[in-house]
């Protein structure tokens, strides 16, 4: 069994998770946990966030024809001009 104090801090109670067990559990900062409520405590339930598979630009246009890719190269050519003006790629 581990035992943990409840403080405050800020306008919120919180508990602190001892590093070694996030690291039984494969949890990390940021890492969201479900409780649910029994008649005297609390069980605590790791929620997995489902990871989006991320794409490459040559995977997303895989299979496109040479006219279709003119036609997007016509339909996008305003949003291509001009200087960058946050963090778009070059």
């Amino acid at each position: 069994m581990i035992t943990v104090n409840i403080r405050k801090q800020g306008g919120a109670a919180v508990i602190t998770i001892p590093s070694d067990v996030l690291r039984l559990l494969n949890l990390e900062i940021g890492s969201t946990l479900e409780l649910d409520l029994t008649h005297d405590g609390f069980i605590a339930h790791t929620i997995r966030q489902k990871t989006r598979k991320r794409y490459t630009i040559n995977e997303l246009l895989q299979g496109i024809s040479e006219a279709d890719a003119n036609i997007l190269r016509k339909a996008t050519k305003s949003l291509r001009e001009g200087k960058a003006v946050g963090r778009e790629v070059e």
